[in-house]
């Protein structure tokens, strides 16, 4: 998790693979963040970004690969990096029919986590 350098690693994600069916929605992608660095994906529709996110915090898992969030694997040791994870997405995915604490309730029981 120590880069030659002796700069953290935070993320580690190596020869990573998601399939849907027929669709190959992420075809061996490998990158590395290191500690204190600002990250981001930029790339047109379709080219993974969110099915990325995805696998990073646990809510899909990945066809093959090796994805390392804080030294643990994001598909089996989530409950270790959940609390570590921040995710901003371009989209406003909230119900505006429910409260700013309503939308909170919701989506931590939708998540397990309330």
């Amino acid at each position: 998790m120590i880069s030659t350098v002796d700069e953290v690693v935070i993320i580690d994600v190596e020869n990573l693979v998601k399939k849907f069916e027929d669709v190959v929605a992420l075809k061996r992608i490998s990158f590395k963040v290191f500690k204190g660095e600002v990250f981001g994906f930029l790339g047109p529709n379709g080219a993974g970004k969110t099915t990325t996110v995805n696998i990073l915090t646990g809510l899909l898992k990945p066809t093959s690969g090796k994805v390392l969030v804080l030294g643990h694997e994001a598909t089996k040791d989530i409950s270790r990096i959940e609390w570590f994870i921040g995710v901003c997405p371009q989209e406003t995915a909230v119900f505006n029919h429910l409260t700013g604490w309503e939308n909170i309730e919701f989506f931590c029981q939708s998540l397990s986590f309330g």
